[in-house]
């Protein structure tokens, strides 16, 4: 049985919910969780669970969430995970403090795609299920939200260091969320009359003391401007202490750089740049494409004018030839598994080599030596035989690696000197990356 993981989809945002509370550690667990299940299996609408994974993975069932959490547990915690094997993606986490006092219930979950709670009534169903659980189980403190913006928040650290933030939690009201449950020592913090006063879409007060608050009736356009108008309006409320036009202009730079971005890449570097804003978070995609649309690769610097190149050197260029083509094989022999396409030598397998040195910051991740000494020699054979191979190009050997020279129409390219610029740092791996000379070697072939 395969489980969808949300990073499966496409990079973009999804909702996620952490629930901070606790259970009687009197009564049988499986009795305290009931009112947890049933209103889990009753409001998930669309989105309920299918698999839940302990050491192994099970078919959702009652039975099978027992098993789960004997299967993780130990005196002190225990924990499973519950998710799907469809649309829409779900990671959600049950964890339980078994020996601390009192007994922490922690559930944290994300449902991806964000789009997904686009539905008034779906959100009604998800506000339900929240208020289920903050009415039966000692709340803290619970947050749903946007997961982009609530990383752009800075949550749950809010500025402060992790000693700090671990044991102060969620202690005032560092921001209002869409869905936010404050637990009853906050309440009295703030003051009930004034929270119960909040200008919001939902207050309530709870059974148990706590207070449910959702600022807007959908999630999915917490980015708009009437939604942030509400979201500023309940925080300023709640933290009188703060400047009510700084609270909103702060959530309109959030939704600015949460906003679409149209990818306008340099077109011999879309393929790679795209995967390269794959690989960023989701909540700092936007900001990566443009700031990759604004970025230009460098015009390449190693080449000569043909009539400027250099006359072989050595005994016997026909074996400093198999020399380079052999140094060429290192890298096949280090990437092939990584990188399938590079027994092809052709100018995809460029970009597939340039993406994968970036994600594997290669040049930091690397013992430099190693790189010196054995990588850029083969990275520059390499690029050399591509060359060779697709372009018409013809190697002009020579006793020093890095004055080896491949003419390629009117110029002769030194891919030794590339492959040493390349390796320079991370952000060389993409001012000097394999694929753009290529592209440019191509241009000027005729």
């Amino acid at each position: 049985m395969k489980r969808l993981s949300v990073h499966d989809l496409k990079p973009e945002d999804s909702l996620w919910l952490t629930f901070d509370g606790g259970f009687d550690p009197q009564a049988a667990l499986e009795r305290e969780l009931e009112p947890f299940l049933q209103a889990l299996e009753r409001y998930a609408d669309g989105w309920m669970p299918d698999v839940v994974e302990g050491k192994r993975r099970h078919k959702y069932a009652r039975a099978s969430l027992w098993k789960a959490l004997g299967e993780r547990g130990s005196e002190r915690y225990t924990h499973c995970g519950l998710y799907r094997t469809q649309w829409p993606a779900l990671d959600m986490a049950l964890g339980l403090s078994l020996l601390t006092l009192p007994r922490g219930l922690d559930i944290v979950v994300e449902v991806k795609p964000l789009s997904f709670f686009a539905e008034a009534e779906r959100c009604l169903h998800f506000m339900e299920m929240v208020r289920a659980w903050a009415s039966r189980y000692p709340v803290s403190h619970a947050k749903a939200h946007s997961a982009d913006d609530t990383e752009l928040a800075g949550s749950p650290r809010f500025g402060r260091d992790e000693k700090t933030s671990r044991k102060d939690g969620f202690d005032k009201v560092y921001e209002v969320f869409w869905l936010n449950v404050f637990g009853p020592k906050l309440v009295e913090t703030v003051g009930r009359e004034r929270m119960l006063s909040t200008p919001a879409h939902r207050v309530e007060e709870l059974p148990n003391g706590a207070v449910l608050l959702v600022t807007w009736p959908t999630v999915a356009d917490f980015a708009s401007k009437e939604a942030r108008l509400a979201q500023a309006r309940a925080h300023a409320h709640l933290r009188p202490d703060l400047d009510f036009d700084t609270l909103l202009r702060t959530l309109h730079e959030r939704s600015a750089m949460l906003a679409p971005v149209e990818p306008r890449f340099h077109p011999d570097l879309a393929a790679l740049l795209s995967r390269v804003v794959d690989r960023a978070a989701s909540h700092e995609r936007q900001r990566r494409i443009a700031e990759l649309n604004a970025w230009h690769p460098p015009e390449p610097e190693e080449w000569r004018p043909a009539d400027s190149a250099l006359p072989p050197d050595v005994d016997n260029p026909e074996r400093a030839v198999e020399h380079y083509d052999d140094l060429a094989e290192h890298l096949v022999a280090l990437l092939h598994s990584q990188v399938p396409s590079v027994f092809e030598a052709t100018p995809e397998s460029l970009t597939d080599a340039d993406f994968y040195f970036w994600r594997e910051d290669f040049p930091k991740s690397r013992p430099r030596e190693a790189i010196d000494e054995h990588g850029v020699p083969a990275i520059g054979a390499y690029l050399g035989e591509v060359l060779v191979r697709n372009l018409g190009g013809r190697w002009i050997p020579r006793q020093k690696l890095e004055e080896a020279q491949v003419l390629v129409g009117n110029r002769v390219w030194l891919p030794f000197v590339r492959a040493r610029n390349y390796m320079r740092s991370r952000q060389s791996l993409l001012d000097s990356s394999l694929s753009y000379l290529y592209r440019v070697a191509e241009r000027y072939r005729g």
